[in-house]
């Protein structure tokens, strides 16, 4: 290999990869080992014979050579595939090369053991149900896997043990070893043992349309073939759209234990010379072994694809009865899909996938049903009748290879997780399931996993003689007299559910539904707080209205405090909210008074010297009027995400077109009325309600004075129930 070459190509390789807008995440490298290193890695793309090796070698410094297949070679690429150290699969000294630069430690290979690019990614055989029984799809048909891969670590590994054990007993046959791979001190090969590195590669979204990639190249090369065009149009989108590329390493696997046997120890020890394809008597069994080796790293680079979100909807698509799916229910399904034990199947998640999946079930704000939804109209996968989705396709055409990632889309999406059964078995249930049954799952899965977090984070957070007692802190649901009304009641910061249950009994009461979800790092400690972001708050507001949105016809959502805003945040996103109220709402951070918030000088000193870190371990001290709720240390943390809450909410409270009732006393000692006036000027609602009263305390819901607002709240929530006529 040219070494100034090959440093040079890596340049260029680092510029293509800077300018595209693909996301490239890596994960186990603690995986790799130190030694004679092959990385085994599926093969769904052309571009990932120029940036795998780049990524590894930027990953653990080591120079890479790349076995392709040799078809690769037709396509413009042999140069730079040259410089760069990529071996066709027809070179004949292909076998040669990879053994000698392997002993030697030159350089760590990487291969990709389809033989080919798998563009369906049809690599599993469902009938079998066994791992590890996989047959790859190609334009000819199917075929097994190769195992060159696993033979060429058994060769590797077989000669260097075979140089150590006879380099005293047998030099004649080292000096021939020496010429046979070019190696001028075979003696000093490296003493390091072989490994296999099973790696995956999963891409999220995989989409494919016309790029500029695509124009350029028929208008300076011209009438380009059916493959290559659709080569550039797939994969140029991936690199100008944007792609996550998820690389992960897993378990080595060490091909010594596989040599133990007394019969290939015996041909290792041989005193007669051996080539590669000598029938020593070993070799039968040496090619069961390959097998065997494949089978598990087959069954390891299949077994650690990345889940995405378009896995689970297209499956859930695919196995649902019906032609016909609500898009609610789609929704719903696709929620509790995440909620699947995917660490106890030993399946990896996209990063998406990790965090709190509520947004599925309210706006949607990071465009993961409404992308896939765009994308399957587009390919005609479904069409949009009303709030329904009618299949379009059923699953199963594959069409002509070459075609196949632009053609039928969805069918390489559901391809890719073929392999993945447990995970298949359990997403075929939900689609299968009555939609009602999935109703009444969601409702029990958010109402026990809310219950649970809180009992998880209490336990971990509590502290004796400053934490309340566990009953203050607890999200509650109180069932109404029927399923028309229902109430999604928001506590205030720094507080807890308790602070508004006498609200929610009250309007329980009246026959409503009322849930009073707890807010993250509320109704547990400070310290606990700290740590939290608004979004977290958000979330469980989201929670809340998920819960009233399958048992109620009529939302309607409020808080007091900040809680208040909270409620305005949620109908600024999600729009079959019938009304909104507010009860003492600040509308920026400086309404609060000077005994809630440090006074204005303090607070921009400490904002100016003070990051997100070193603010989770500031506290204020805090002289709540319920001190049997309320915190009495403030962290400045908190301060920051309330006042992020507050400014984000502040640009959009003129899009709430709802009506709307503020409740707000004039003689506040911890919120000024100025601020919640201004939220009621911004309303955008046109039916809408100012209260103020004269209570001498900040919290109006609780104490002498409170029924007079709660029957306000009551008379609020009545105006908004439809006449009796059209019910």
């Amino acid at each position: 290999m040219n070494r100034f070459a090959y440093r040079m190509a890596g340049y260029a390789v680092k510029a293509f990869t800077d300018l595209s807008k693909a996301r490239i995440r890596t994960y186990g490298k603690e995986n790799i080992p130190k030694g004679a290193l092959i990385f085994a890695i599926n093969h769904f793309t052309r571009i990932e014979t120029l940036l795998i090796p780049y990524q590894l070698h930027r990953l653990t410094g080591l120079t890479f050579w790349n076995l392709a297949d040799y078809e690769l070679f037709d396509a413009g690429l042999a140069g730079i595939f040259n410089r760069l150290g990529v071996v066709s699969t027809r070179n004949p000294d292909r076998d040669r090369l990879m053994v000698k630069t392997l002993l030697t430690g030159e350089a760590a290979w990487i291969v990709f053991p389809e033989g080919r690019m798998v563009k369906s990614k049809k690599v599993y055989d469902p009938e079998e149900k066994v791992l590890g029984r996989f047959r790859i799809a190609s334009p000819a048909g199917y075929h097994p896997p190769r195992t060159g891969t696993a033979t060429l670590a058994l060769r590797t590994e077989f000669y260097r043990q075979r140089i150590r054990i006879i380099r005293d007993s047998f030099p004649e046959e080292i000096d021939r070893l020496a010429r046979l791979f070019q190696i001028d001190q075979i003696l000093r090969i490296s003493n390091i043992e072989t490994f296999i590195v099973p790696v995956n590669v999963t891409y999220y979204p995989i989409r494919a349309k016309e790029n500029a990639l695509s124009r350029l190249a028929e208008l300076f090369i011209g009438e380009l073939s059916e493959r290559v065009l659709e080569e550039i149009i797939t994969e140029g989108t991936m690199l100008l759209a944007g792609v996550d590329m998820d690389i992960r390493f897993g378990a080595p696997i060490r091909i010594a234990p596989y040599l133990k046997s007394s019969a290939v120890q015996k041909d290792i020890a041989s005193l007669k010379p051996i080539n590669f394809d000598d029938p020593i008597p070993s070799r039968p069994m040496m090619r069961k072994t390959a097998v065997r080796i494949m089978e598990r790293y087959m069954s390891n680079i299949y077994g650690m694809t990345t889940v995405n979100h378009d896995h689970l909807l297209v499956t859930l698509l695919k196995y649902y009865p019906s032609v016909e799916i609500d898009e609610k229910d789609l929704r719903r399904r696709a929620y509790l899909a995440t909620t699947l034990n995917f660490q106890k199947m030993g399946i990896y998640r996209h990063e998406s996938l990790i965090q709190n999946q509520i947004h599925l079930l309210t706006d949607d704000r990071y465009g993961k049903i409404d992308n896939f939804v765009s994308f399957a109209i587009d390919k005609k996968i479904i069409r949009r009748d009303g709030d329904k989705f009618v299949k379009m396709v059923d699953f199963s055409e594959s069409g002509e290879f070459h075609r196949v990632r632009i053609d039928h889309p969805a069918v390489v999406i559901l391809n890719e997780i073929e392999p993945l059964t447990e995970l298949q078995e359990h997403l075929e249930a939900l689609a299968l399931e009555h939609g009602l049954r999935v109703k009444h799952r969601l409702q029990e899965y958010l109402i026990s996993n809310a219950a649970f977090a809180y009992e998880r984070d209490y336990a971990a957070y509590a502290v004796e003689g400053e934490s309340k007692g566990a009953d203050v802190g607890a999200p509650f649901l109180i069932r109404g007299q029927s399923g028309k009304i229902g109430i999604v009641l928001v506590h205030g910061y720094m507080a807890a559910p308790l602070e508004v249950r006498a609200l929610a009994e009250y309007l329980g009461s009246m026959g409503y539904w009322v849930y009073v979800p707890r807010l993250k790092g509320h109704g547990t400690a400070p310290d606990d707080l700290a740590g939290r972001r608004y979004m977290e708050w958000v979330e469980s507001v989201e929670e809340g209205y998920a819960i009233m949105a399958d048992l109620c016809r009529i939302i309607v959502v409020g808080g007091f405090s900040a809680g208040g805003g909270l409620a305005m945040d949620l109908c600024t996103r999600v729009s079959n909210i019938a009304g909104v109220f507010a009860i003492s709402p600040p509308f920026k951070l400086h309404d609060f008074s000077a005994r809630f918030v440090p006074a204005v000088n303090l607070w921009n000193r400490l904002m100016k010297r003070m990051n997100v870190e070193s603010a989770r371990k500031e506290f204020v001290e805090n002289r709540p009027e319920n001190s049997h709720i309320n915190y009495v240390r403030n962290p400045l943390s908190g301060l920051m995400e309330l006042d992020h809450l507050m400014e984000q909410l502040g640009d959009k409270i003129s899009s709430i077109a709802i009506p709307a009732l503020i409740v707000q006393s004039y003689s506040d000692p911890v919120v000024h009325y100025n601020g919640s006036l201004k939220i009621f000027k911004l309303l955008g609602s046109r039916q809408k309600e100012y209260l103020m009263v004269n209570q001498p305390r900040h919290g109006i819901v609780n104490g002498e004075g409170a029924d007079r607002i709660f029957r306000i709240v009551h008379e609020f929530i009545q105006g908004l129930e439809p006449p009796a006529s059209v019910r």
